[in-house]
C-alpha cells in the first residue's frame, strides 16, 4: 500500500481525489501497488464525502506521518505551498504538484533538494494541464537537441482571441463571456497580461535547456491591447492572432524568450488551436517539429496529469526520476532588444496614406509592406516592417510619433 496526502481540496485537489476514486483498480495495476489517500489538508469543512474522515487543518499531521511517502500539492501560489513542499522534501516525502508558480520560481531549488534526498519532485500538470509535455521533453525527446519551443499556453486568452476572430466580439465582450462560462477567473489579470503563459514557458525552457529561467527575466506582453482592427489586418496578412510563449537557443549559448501576441500564419499548426485548447510546438534537431495539443486546464484534465505523476512516483519510490535543472548564471537570458523582429504596425494620421508615407520615409520603402484592411478606416494604415531589431523598431516608432503619426498597435509576426 502506498499512502499519499493531498494539500488543497479546490478544483484540482478534488479532481485528483475523484480520479483516484473512479479508477482505483486500474491505477493500482499501473502503479503495481494500491494507492490510498490518508490525509487531505484544507481549512474548510467538507462533510458528507466518502473521504471526509481524511481531512485535517494541521500540516503537521501530514509531515509527522511516516506512512505518507508522497504529498500532492494542489494549493497554488507560493506561500504556504513553497514552505510545505520544502518541508516534505526535507522529511523524506516525494512531492507531486500542479503549481506552475511554484515550479517557475523555485524549481531549481526544489529539484536540487529532491536530488539530495533521493526523492522525486514531479510537475507534469504545471504546464498544459492534461497535455503530456514535461515527460515527453525529458524522456521521449531526450535524443534531440531542442532548439526552440513555442506554444499557446493559456486557454483563457486563446478563448478570448478565438471569439474576437470568429465572432468579432471585442476584447471586453469576449472576456466577459469567458468569465460567464468559467474559463476565466474573477481576476483574470494573470491570464490576459501574459503572466500565466510566462510561468509555463519558463518551466519548459528550464527543462529543455537545463538552466533555470526565472519569469522576471522574460519580456511579457498580454492581449489587452489587441483590437478587432488588428484581427482584421491579421486576416488580410494571412493569419490569426495568438498569444505565444516562445524560447529559442541562440548560437552563443544564451536563450531568447518572450510572451506576446503574434501574427501566426494560417498554415501553422498553432493557428488552428482554438477556444480553450493549448498547443505546444517543440523543435528538435532529429525529430523536427513536434506539436502537443489538448485542453490546457480544467479539473479532470489537470487531475489526470497529477495522478499520472503519483503513479510514476509510486513506481519509483526506491529510484529517483531524473528531472533537474541548474540555477541560471547571469546573462543566460539574452537582451530582447537585440533580437531581430518582423512586426505588424497599425498607425493613424490625417489620412492612412499620410501615415504610410511617413512610415516609408522612416523605415525605408523596401522594408515596409502595406496591408489593406477588409474594413478600412480612412485615417489608418496597417503595414509590416522587416529588417529591424526590437530596439530599432521601438526607436523608429518613436520617430513616427514625433511626426504626429499615432501608433495604434504593434504586434510581432511569428515564424512558427
Amino acid at each position: 500500500m502506498a499512502y499519499i496526502a493531498v494539500l488543497g481540496h479546490g478544483v484540482v485537489g478534488s479532481g485528483v481525489l475523484e480520479v483516484l476514486t473512479i479508477h482505483t483498480e486500474s491505477i493500482a495495476k499501473r502503479a503495481k501497488e494500491r494507492i490510498e489517500v490518508k490525509r487531505i489538508l484544507d481549512l474548510r469543512e467538507f462533510p458528507g464525502l466518502a473521504y471526509s474522515g481524511c481531512f485535517t487543518k494541521d500540516f503537521a499531521d501530514i509531515l509527522s506521518d511516516a506512512e505518507i511517502g508522497i504529498v500532492v500539492e494542489c494549493m497554488g501560489g507560493l506561500h504556504p505551498a513553497y514552505d510545505y513542499v520544502r518541508a516534505c522534501l526535507e522529511n523524506g516525502k516525494s512531492v507531486v504538484t500542479s503549481n506552475k508558480e511554484l515550479v517557475a520560481e523555485k524549481g531549481a531549488e526544489l529539484l536540487a533538494l529532491a536530488q539530495k534526498n533521493n526523492l522525486n519532485f514531479l510537475f507534469e500538470a504545471s504546464v498544459g494541464g492534461g497535455i503530456p509535455i514535461i515527460r515527453p521533453i525529458s524522456q521521449c525527446l531526450a535524443a534531440n537537441e531542442v532548439s526552440e519551443i513555442a506554444g499557446i499556453l493559456n486557454g483563457t486568452t486563446n478563448f478570448i482571441l478565438t471569439k474576437m476572430i470568429r465572432e468579432h466580439m471585442d476584447f471586453s465582450q469576449a472576456l466577459k463571456l469567458a468569465q460567464e462560462l468559467g474559463y476565466a477567473e474573477r481576476d483574470p489579470s494573470a491570464d490576459v497580461e501574459g503572466t500565466d503563459a510566462c510561468r509555463k514557458i519558463c518551466i519548459l525552457a528550464s527543462l529543455a535547456f537545463g538552466t533555470h529561467v526565472y519569469p522576471n527575466c522574460v519580456y511579457t506582453e498580454g492581449i489587452t491591447g489587441v483590437t478587432l482592427e488588428d484581427v482584421d489586418f491579421a486576416d488580410v496578412w494571412g493569419g490569426v492572432i495568438k498569444l505565444i510563449g516562445s524560447v529559442k537557443r541562440l548560437e552563443n549559448g544564451q536563450v531568447h524568450i518572450m510572451v506576446c501576441p503574434m501574427f501566426v500564419h494560417r498554415g501553422s499548426q498553432l493557428a488552428s488551436v482554438d477556444d480553450v485548447f493549448n498547443g505546444i510546438l517543440v523543435r528538435g534537431d532529429v525529430t523536427g517539429d513536434v506539436v502537443f495539443y489538448g485542453k490546457g486546464a480544467g479539473k479532470l484534465p489537470t487531475a489526470s496529469a497529477v495522478v499520472a505523476d503519483v503513479i510514476d512516483c509510486v513506481k519509483h519510490m526506491a529510484a529517483r526520476k531524473y528531472l533537474f535543472w541548474e540555477d541560471a548564471k547571469p546573462g543566460f537570458v539574452a537582451d530582447p532588444n537585440v533580437a531581430e523582429v518582423t512586426a505588424y504596425v497599425r498607425a493613424s494620421a490625417e489620412t492612412g496614406d499620410a501615415a504610410f508615407t511617413a512610415a516609408q520615409e522612416i523605415f525605408g520603402g523596401e522594408n515596409v509592406k502595406r496591408l489593406l484592411a477588409n474594413t478600412p478606416k480612412p485615417e489608418e494604415a496597417g503595414f509590416v516592417v522587416d529588417g529591424e531589431t526590437e530596439a530599432s523598431l521601438a526607436e523608429k516608432l518613436g520617430a513616427l510619433a514625433a511626426r504626429g503619426v499615432r501608433v495604434e498597435s504593434r504586434i510581432r509576426i511569428s515564424d512558427y
